[in-house]
């Protein structure tokens, strides 16, 4: 049987890697993202010349809405159901940066509600859904239904940065949700997992392009150069995988060795 994986945020950047990369390995995908329905629909097709070109028949399915509204948990759930008839991977990918980057005693509410309904409130309420349904579902599936569940951070789950300080507090809650949930699933035979990029290439990333090149030719990561979502993509693909079944409530850092302290 086919195994299916849903990606949140997966038109562009990081989610459209992931989308790439499982579609190679025949995944079925549903494709979630926000509002850029050209670029989700690209991802789709890119996805199923990917797999044909390694030797899949797939299918992708897209669907519009925002994570931190909860009818688009319930919606794509139903689609899923519909459409595949099982759930293997979630990818909590999905987020945003803020829409102005502000001093700390400068931040507003407005933004702080904003960054952790879609970054936080969002994953974690999708995941509880997603946890539901694959355990309602195991019935039909036999002993190798193996479900897993990933959460897409960022090294600013640890790292302060003054002038974005709602986005740091987002992240940094992403890391909890991980721990709670393999915590909770564990013994239901899900394993749950947080893979924390560094400095990656997406369009997020492109209005800082110039200050990150000054930082990594000044040694700021021991290996020397920007990430690409291809890097992230392959950490999935070994989870997607199951080449880590021992392993549950683990952070894989995608960050160059950004996380390593050196003197």
């Amino acid at each position: 049987m086919q195994q299916v994986g849903l990606i949140t945020g997966a038109s562009r950047g990081i989610g459209r890697g992931i989308a790439l990369q499982l579609a190679r390995l025949g995944f079925n995908l549903l494709l979630n993202y926000r509002s850029n329905t050209p670029a989700a629909e690209k991802t789709a097709s890119d996805c199923l010349a990917e797999a044909r070109q390694n030797g899949h028949a797939i299918r992708t399915e897209i669907f519009p809405g925002d994570v931190s509204d909860l009818n688009t948990h319930k919606g794509l759930l139903a689609l899923v159901d519909q459409q595949f008839g099982r759930l293997d991977l979630l990818i909590n990918n999905a987020g945003m940066a803020p829409r102005h980057r502000l001093d700390l005693l400068e931040a507003t509410a407005d933004s702080f509600d904003e960054l952790l309904a879609v970054n936080l409130k969002g994953p974690f309420f999708l995941t509880q859904a997603a946890a539901n349904y694959m355990l309602n579902s195991r019935g039909k599936h036999g002993s190798g239904y193996r479900p897993k569940i990933i959460t897409i951070s960022s090294v600013s789950a640890y790292t302060a940065s003054v002038n974005r300080g709602d986005y740091c507090i987002s992240k940094a809650g992403l890391s909890m949700v991980t721990a709670l949930f393999a915590s909770r699933l564990a013994g239901e035979g899900i394993n749950v997992y947080e893979i924390r990029p560094g400095i990656i290439a997406t369009d997020m990333t492109a209005g800082v392009k110039e200050k990150y090149d000054k930082l990594i030719a000044n040694d700021l990561t021991p290996i020397p150069r920007w990430g690409e979502p291809d890097d992230v993509a392959k950490a999935v693909a070994a989870i997607a995988q199951d080449l880590l079944p021992f392993s549950t409530g683990e952070v894989i850092n995608v960050d160059g060795g950004f996380h390593l302290r050196r003197l």
